[in-house]
């Protein structure tokens, strides 16, 4: 997905608890969806900027330089001002955008 185009507040917004329990029936339930798609996208992030930042990373014997690179510097600013996961998360989840299940309820 592309988080650069996602419509997610990057400030905290007050949401209706009725709106995050109404697919599911269960505000608990609701809640894990949306922190296990947070975890994914946290770890898609993560992997995304690791391998930007990679390409900037140099091994030297002597720790005490340190670099600054300009790219780099916008790169992890960039990062910085996306909408946290969480946001995006329940932003994909009150839009419907996240496939789920509930094996439990499956059997019954």
């Amino acid at each position: 997905m592309d988080y650069k185009k996602t419509k997610a507040s990057v400030t905290t917004v007050t949401r209706d608890i009725s709106e995050i329990d109404a697919e599911t029936g269960n505000i608990y339930e609701s809640i894990m969806i949306i922190a296990r798609r947070s975890n994914q996208i946290n770890a898609e992030i993560k992997d995304e900027l690791s391998r930007k930042l990679e390409e900037f990373s140099f091994y030297s014997d002597n720790l005490e330089e340190v670099f600054e690179n300009r790219e780099q510097i916008e790169i992890s600013k960039f990062y910085e001002r996306l909408p946290k996961p969480a946001l995006v998360a329940l932003e994909e989840f009150l839009d419907g955008e996240i496939y789920y299940r509930n094996p439990t309820r499956m059997e019954e």
